[in-house]
């Protein structure tokens, strides 16, 4: 690869890559739906379980204050990260799933019967079902933008049939699609919605681990993304809000450290961030994902994606090159990502899965809970080949050697069996 990114120097840091599964050494190409894992942020959990184990904001004694320090230290880090203007705009959450849902749930104090919701079909299921239950709640209704042919987010087509107007109430869109690798023009549509007064809620799951990251250049009201893709632990995810915007909701969980005062009358509830931080948060997983952000940023998110997007490019040109493969999505590394999604004629995806890991090569075949994107393409299913910051060209060679094998593999059995191609 180019001499401005070492990714040898970088597997270094992940002793998984090492690891052999049968003759063959492990080709990991499942990093959108989860990342690998550096020995800097293992070591810095298993630090902080060792040397400074305690609750936060309860305890008084040293144990405490610094696990507190490195609680708010890790809030800091992510508000810095993605160019938060405070660090009280920074909610941590199990997952981005329960941000998304944390958004969706208290912006239904906004919303009632005539409101719309504007999501788009291309979504992960964790950025339509919480709108479809704000929906239930209030009477409000989900609408959604189509895609092109080509895997591109329908401007056209919203801007032809007035799918933001004066009833769009929130716009929630996936930065990155984890299906066609398609980057969604942010910006233009945050000031789509804000022209008509809506909340611009964001899904950065697959964008803020590959693409430099700015909310106030995204023009967004939230941002919902997760830990464990961009090299962290699992058990934590984000949501950043406008502190406005924040302040201006109700909470979404009852318990401890949510509240200010609590009298058997009624309770009134502390500022952001910690109104929706209810109970014991996810300390060490905080300090992870902590960790996690210093080695990305340390290696240069700017330089993660020139790397990802020359991987990409080269992906696409290879895989096009195997017999019976269609890509899902744009099949040139425009607006793009390293999510590639694609059929094999005549082979369930599982099959695919199955032979490719039996040489070694780690995919992930179904519908990556994207069903109505996969319903819109005329596909039940499809294989997925997710790239990262550790991926090599070799790997992507072995990639394209076994599909070139499964392809002729599953067209010899089909011959045999009277079958067409």
């Amino acid at each position: 690869m180019s001499a401005r990114y070492d990714v040898e120097a970088v597997r270094r840091d992940f002793p998984i890559l090492t690891r052999q599964v049968g003759a063959y050494p492990l080709t990991y190409l499942d990093s959108g739906n989860t990342s690998q894992k550096p020995q800097q942020v293992v070591d810095a959990i298993a630090d902080h379980y060792l040397n400074h184990n305690a609750n936060v904001a309860r305890a008084m004694h040293v144990l405490g204050a610094e696990a507190t320090a490195a609680f708010e230290g890790a809030r800091t880090a992510v508000a810095d990260f993605i160019g938060a203007s405070r660090h009280e705009e920074v909610v941590f959450t199990k997952n981005a799933s329960e941000a998304l849902n944390l958004a969706a749930h208290t912006l239904t104090a906004r919303l009632g019967p005539g409101d719309e919701i504007l999501v788009s079909v291309m979504e992960h299921h964790s950025n339509i079902v919480p709108w479809q239950l704000a929906c239930q709640r209030t009477g409000a209704t989900l609408r959604w933008f189509d895609v092109t042919d080509e895997g591109r987010l329908d401007l056209e087509g919203a801007a032809r049939d007035g799918l933001v107007n004066d009833h769009t109430k929130v716009v929630s869109i996936a930065w990155v699609s984890n299906v066609l690798g398609t980057v969604n023009p942010i910006a233009q549509v945050a000031a789509m919605a804000h022209a008509v007064g809506a909340v611009m809620v964001v899904d950065g799951s697959q964008g803020v681990p590959q693409l430099p990251t700015s909310v106030s250049d995204l023009g967004c009201d939230m941002l919902a993304f997760t830990g464990h893709k961009i090299c962290g632990p699992t058990g934590i995810g984000v949501l950043w809000g406008s502190y406005d915007l924040l302040e201006s909701l109700p909470p979404f969980l009852g318990g401890g450290e949510m509240i200010e005062v609590v009298r058997m009358t009624g309770s009134t509830y502390a500022p952001p961030p910690y109104r929706f931080e209810a109970g014991t948060p996810p300390i060490a997983q905080a300090v992870g994902l902590h960790a996690a952000i210093r080695y990305v940023s340390a290696l240069g998110m700017d330089r993660i994606a020139a790397h990802e997007h020359e991987l990409t490019a080269y992906a696409l040109a290879e895989m096009g090159g195997v017999r019976g493969l269609t890509i899902l999505g744009p099949t040139e590394a425009v607006d793009r990502g390293g999510a590639i999604s694609f059929t094999l004629d005549g082979v369930h995806p599982h099959d695919v899965m199955q032979m490719l890991d039996s040489r070694g090569i780690a995919i992930r075949g179904g519908h990556h809970c994207a069903r109505p994107l996969h319903d819109r393409l005329g596909v039940q299913s499809s294989c997925r080949a997710s790239l990262y910051l550790y991926t090599t060209q070799a790997e992507i060679d072995r990639l394209v050697e076994g599909l070139d094998y499964t392809s002729a593999f599953f067209g010899g059995r089909l011959a045999t069996a009277g079958g067409t191609r």
